[in-house]
């Protein structure tokens, strides 16, 4: 009878030792997943805010070639109006009036 419970006592230990290491195992498992799982989400979220930097960068420098194109027409009818009243001058180019005063920008 004691050699039987010896036995079954060595058994249920066997058992007990199995299962412990079988737990640290899964844990081990559970972790280095856990681990994995972490980077893959860290890894996408840098992926999704480049992806909306990229985003903004294209809306902005569509934004600014809009601006660009629209100051550009501004200096063209600016540069037309100039041409319009340096012909205006010209040809009104009276006589008796004075040139700019040599201080205020005449040549020197």
């Amino acid at each position: 009878m004691l050699f039987r419970d010896w036995r079954a006592q060595a058994y249920t230990r066997h058992l007990m030792e199995t299962e412990a290491r079988m737990s640290r195992e899964a844990w081990v498992r559970a972790t280095d997943a856990s681990d994995i799982v972490h980077g893959e989400v860290i890894s996408l979220r840098t992926t999704v805010l480049d992806h909306r930097r990229s985003t903004e960068i294209l809306e902005l420098r569509t934004a600014l070639q809009g601006q660009v194109t629209a100051l550009q027409g501004q200096v063209t009818a600016l540069q037309a109006q100039v041409t319009t009243l340096q012909g205006q001058q010209g040809l009104a180019g009276d006589p008796t009036q004075p040139g700019l005063p040599e201080e205020a920008g005449g040549s020197a």
